[in-house]
């Protein structure tokens, strides 16, 4: 059994994630504090992708990037860099479907946070930095991991926007779910069950992941 398209999958769920867990955490503390007006019409457009269809995802991505659109095109003619069909082009689709579990997670972290806490600190004179990662990350450190797997567990099992960015290459972008589909598509269906459980493990280790973390959280609460 090629252990590749698990392989493959990790590392682009890894790198993904490690993206969003920054660019949501930073977008989230900012949108938090504006107006309602403002973080309304923020909120749908970062949300978007969190509700359409997977392969619109793709296919905006591909009028973005692909070697017909302006940044491909570019991309192509001044680097002869190709920004889809390698295994590092499925990043951009993850990066882009995850990243709204990150940003509305941390986001309703941040705005169940206690401010009498940020403002005890800054009467002691200490910094804005210093109150974000000393105060208010650690209060909301069980919202914001909860985030951070589910980002990874979509990442990890993310298909339509992918196959359409990065297609099916054995051995070079194959990732789970796009191994899946191409062996019950030419009949495999054993060895594609073989990846169905293996899909199924990790996703249930998640779940628990979270479940774990939100039992943490609410005897937290029940003890305060």
């Amino acid at each position: 059994m090629d252990w590749f398209p698990l392989l493959n999958s990790l590392r682009i769920a890894l790198i993904s994630t490690g993206f969003v867990f920054f660019a949501g955490i930073f977008t989230a503390y900012k949108i938090a504090g504006m107006p309602r007006l403002v973080k309304g019409t923020l909120d749908v457009f970062l949300t978007l992708p969190l509700v359409l269809p997977p392969t619109v995802v793709g296919y905006l991505l591909l009028r973005v990037l692909g070697p017909r659109s302006s940044i491909g095109a570019w991309m192509l003619e001044q680097l002869d860099l190709k920004l889809t069909m390698h295994w590092w082009s499925a990043v951009f689709s993850t990066i882009v479907v995850t990243f709204p579990l990150m940003y509305r997670t941390a986001r309703s972290s941040f705005e169940a946070f206690d401010e009498t806490l940020a403002y005890a600190g800054q009467t002691l004179g200490l910094s804005n930095t210093y109150i974000f990662w000393r105060i208010r990350m650690p209060a909301c450190k069980q919202g914001i991991l909860a985030g951070t797997v589910l980002a990874f567990a979509r990442a990890l099992g993310e298909y339509g926007a992918t196959s359409m960015l990065t297609g099916y290459i054995p051995g070079k972008t194959a990732t789970i779910s796009t191994t899946v589909y191409q062996l019950w598509r030419t009949g495999n269906d054993r060895l594609a069950f073989r990846w169905v459980l293996v899909n199924i493990a990790i996703s249930v280790i998640v779940l628990l992941s979270v479940n774990m973390l939100e039992r943490k959280k609410t005897t937290k609460g029940g003890l305060a």
